[in-house]
């Protein structure tokens, strides 16, 4: 398992300019980014052990950052 963070400019590298408009134009968008970043974190720190979970939570914390990708994926690709 790898413990590098899951950026979105690194997920999506091709879609950064657009991510950057969409930040400044789209609040649900800008939401969604930060929802993202913030989970992102928390499931970084967890598998690197700063701040241990348990298996249902990180479960938990990693599905949700894979739905809020999907929805930024279908939001830049729209």
């Amino acid at each position: 398992m790898s413990h590098t963070p899951h950026e979105l400019a690194e997920e999506f590298p091709e879609h950064v300019e657009k991510m950057s408009e969409l930040k400044q134009s789209d609040a649900h968008f800008a939401k969604l980014f930060d929802a993202y970043h913030d989970i992102n974190r928390a499931v970084h720190r967890a598998e690197t052990n700063i701040e241990p979970t348990d298996d249902f939570n990180m479960e938990s914390m990693r599905k949700e950052r894979l739905k809020l990708k999907d929805e930024i994926y279908g939001m830049l690709t729209a």
